[in-house]
This record gives C-alpha cells, structure tokens and sequence, in this order.
C-alpha cells in the first residue's frame, strides 16, 4: 500500500555504479582482462557487498574478466573495486605473463635438424 507523498519501492532500480565504484574521482589502476585477483583477507561485515564478494570468490586466482562475468559488473567498475582492494592489501593482482616473441625460422629448423641427427 502506497500513499500519494510516497512512491512505491522500484526494485528496477539499481545503485548507480558510480557509487559502488567510489565516484568520479576513484582512481583505477590498470587491470587486464586476464590479470589475476588472488584475496589476501576475509571479507568483513562492514564491507561493499561487491567487495565482499570479490574476496569470497578469490581465494584461488580468478582473472578481472572472469571475476567481472560472476559479479555482472562492468569492467570499468570492477577494476576501480579492485583498485581500493589491491591499496587496502586486501588482494593481490598477478600481471600476465607476457607472450614470448616467436623465435627466427632458421632457429627453428637449426633445433629441428639436431633433434632429428640424434
């Protein structure tokens, strides 16, 4: 039952994710997709659900885009999340391994033609 001063509760209606995120001045580290979360604490009470969550989730690495998919938050928003956890030491981020660059050709075939002559 509703009165007319007062407007019925829109379950619709998310928190705006600038307010989970910390606000336009919440400064986000650079995160990749494939960066890996590891939590270093339990969750406390007092804490953002998202946040929560995040250390709940981690105990083993999970990557900022499969932490992303599980949470249904965008990807900008996760990571200013992950921003205040990394500075509280809360978790720890692992950067990617980058790839290798591809060896010579002629490297290749040298390798090739000792395995074969053994």
């Amino acid at each position: 039952m509703t009165s007319e001063h007062q407007p019925a509760w829109d379950e619709g209606n998310p928190v705006p994710l600038y307010v989970i995120s910390g606000g336009p001045g919440s400064s986000a580290k650079a995160f990749d997709l494939v960066t890996l979360i590891t939590s270093r604490s339990a969750p406390e009470p007092a804490m953002q659900p998202e946040q929560a969550a995040i250390l709940a989730m981690c105990e083993y690495p999970l990557s900022v885009a499969e932490i992303s998919a599980y949470l249904t938050l965008p990807f900008s928003v996760l990571t200013a999340l992950l921003s205040q956890l990394v500075e509280d030491g809360r978790v720890e981020a692992i950067a990617p391994v980058p790839v290798a660059a591809v060896p010579e050709l002629g490297l290749l075939e040298a390798v090739i033609h000792g395995l074969r002559n053994l």
